[in-house]
C-alpha cells in the first residue's frame, strides 16, 4: 500500500479533529499504510487523552440463563428452551458472585443471559433490585437492546416504558451487547431469528433520550465485507450524533470491536477476520468516531500481543479483568490474564495504567510502578459452564497471594 495525496489529506484531517465520510474510511481501511494509519489514530488518542494513560476495570459477567429462544448461528453459550443442557440461576446464586466479585474489588457487574421465553420486565426489575439493595456501589451496566426488546415484548409494554423501569430498578448502563454486525445483510446471515440493526440501535436512541448511556460494540470475522465494516460504524456514529446533537443525558461511551470466536457454533469459523484486519479497523474506528470518546481493545478474542499492539493504534482502554465470562470463551476464546500482567501490558506500551470506573473516572492511577497493583488473585476469565448446571455453587478459583 502506498500513501497517496488523498490519503495523506484524510488522514491528517482525521488526526486534527476533522469528520471524515464512510468513503473515506473505507478507503482508509482498506488502501492506508499500515504505520501511517496507526499514526494518525494515535495522534487522535495522544490529542484527547495527553496525561498518556489507558485504563481498564475490574468487572465479572453473570449469566442468569443459558435458555433462549434466538439461535444466533455465532453463539456457543446458548441452549433451546426445554433442552437438558439449560438453566437458570437464582437471585441467591447470582448475588454470591457479586460479592465474590466485590471482594475482588470488582466496581461493575454484567448481568447478562439469553432470551428466555418467561422473562418479562418484572423478572429483571427484581433481579436488578435485588443486586442494587445488596452492593449499592456495584454498577449494573448490563443487557443490551435484545434483551430490551425481548422483555417488552414479553412484558407487552413500550421500549421507553422497559428501559424506564429497569432503570429505576438500578440499571445504570445498557451494554453493546448484541450488535453483532449491524447492516442487514450479514446480521440476516448470521442471526435471522434476532432484531434488525435498526431496531437495536432505535432501543440505544431511546436508552440515551431516558438517560441511560451505553457502549456500542461490532462483531467482526462472520463473512461481512469491507464496506459492511464501515457501514456498522456509520449507523453507530448517526445515533451517536443524534444523541449529542439532542443534548441528550446518555450517549455511547465508547466502542468496542471484537472478532468472531469459531468454536460449537453453527458457523464453525469458516470465515474469520485476521488479526491485521482487526488492528485496522480499530485506527480506523479513532479516526471515524469523532464523537465517541473511548476506544476499548478485545484482548480477549485477539490475544494479548493484538491487545498491546492496538494501544499504538488509538485505543485508550484494555478494557477488563473480568472475573468470570461465558459466552465468548464457550465459543473458543481461551486469553487469560491477571490484574498484575495486564497492567504490565499498558506499562511496557509506554503508557500509564490506571484503573477506571464505568463511566471512565480514573480511581487509581498507577503513576510509577511502585503504585501498580500486586494481588494475584485477580483474574480472567473464569468459565463457569464448563460446570454442569452453569456452575452453581462453584466459587472463584483463587490462587494465594504471592509473598
Amino acid at each position: 500500500m502506498t500513501e497517496t495525496p488523498v490519503i495523506s489529506e484524510i488522514l491528517q484531517r482525521a488526526a486534527g479533529g476533522g469528520r471524515i465520510s464512510p468513503e473515506e474510511a473505507l478507503l482508509l481501511y482498506t488502501d492506508a499504510p499500515f504505520h501511517e494509519l496507526g499514526e494518525a489514530a494515535d495522534t487522535v488518542r495522544r490529542r484527547r487523552y495527553p496525561d498518556n494513560i489507558v485504563t481498564y476495570i475490574i468487572d465479572r459477567n453473570i449469566n442468569y440463563t443459558n435458555v433462549c429462544v434466538t439461535a444466533c448461528k455465532f453463539c456457543a453459550f446458548y441452549r433451546a428452551p426445554k433442552h437438558a443442557e439449560g438453566w437458570t440461576h437464582s437471585t441467591e446464586e447470582i448475588l454470591r458472585r457479586c460479592a465474590e466479585a466485590v471482594e475482588l474489588g470488582a466496581t461493575q457487574v454484567m448481568l447478562q443471559g439469553g432470551h428466555h421465553p418467561d422473562f418479562g420486565v418484572e423478572y429483571y426489575e427484581e433481579l436488578f433490585s435485588a443486586v442494587h439493595s445488596a452492593f449499592p456501589d456495584l454498577v449494573i451496566h448490563s443487557i443490551g437492546p435484545s434483551e430490551v426488546l425481548h422483555m417488552a415484548k414479553v412484558s407487552g409494554v413500550s421500549i421507553d416504558e422497559a428501559i424506564t423501569r429497569i432503570k429505576a430498578a438500578g440499571l445504570a448502563s445498557i451494554a453493546g451487547a448484541g450488535a453483532e454486525m449491524l447492516p442487514a445483510r450479514p446480521r440476516r446471515a448470521i442471526a435471522p431469528l434476532k432484531e434488525s440493526g435498526e431496531r437495536w440501535l432505535e432501543v440505544m436512541a431511546a436508552a440515551h433520550r431516558l438517560g441511560v448511556s451505553s457502549t456500542a460494540t461490532m462483531m467482526m470475522g462472520t463473512g461481512e465485507t469491507n464496506a459492511e465494516r464501515i457501514e456498522h460504524l456509520r449507523l453507530i456514529r448517526d445515533v451517536q450524533d443524534l444523541a449529542v446533537g439532542n443534548g441528550y443525558e446518555g450517549s455511547f461511551r465508547s466502542f468496542i470491536p471484537w472478532t468472531y470466536q469459531p468454536e460449537n457454533n453453527h458457523l464453525k469459523g469458516r470465515t474469520q477476520a485476521t488479526s491485521l484486519e482487526y488492528l485496522r479497523l480499530i485506527a480506523v474506528a479513532r479516526l471515524f468516531f469523532d464523537n465517541v470518546d473511548h476506544l476499548q481493545s478485545s484482548w480477549l478474542t485477539t490475544g494479548k500481543d493484538v491487545g498491546q499492539v492496538s494501544l499504538h493504534m488509538g485505543v485508550d482502554d484494555l478494557g477488563s479483568i473480568m472475573l468470570e465470562e461465558n459466552v465468548i470463551s464457550s465459543a473458543g476464546a481461551r486469553h487469560r490474564s491477571r490484574l498484575t500482567e495486564l497492567v504490565q501490558m499498558i506499562r511496557d506500551a509506554d503508557r500509564v495504567p490506571a484503573q477506571r470506573d464505568t463511566e471512565y473516572r480514573h480511581m487509581r492511577v498507577h503513576w510509577t510502578p511502585a503504585d501498580d497493583p500486586t494481588d494475584e488473585r485477580v483474574q480472567s476469565h473464569f468459565s463457569s459452564i464448563a460446570l454442569p448446571g452453569g456452575g452453581a455453587g462453584r466459587s472463584l478459583p483463587l490462587t494465594p497471594v504471592n509473598s
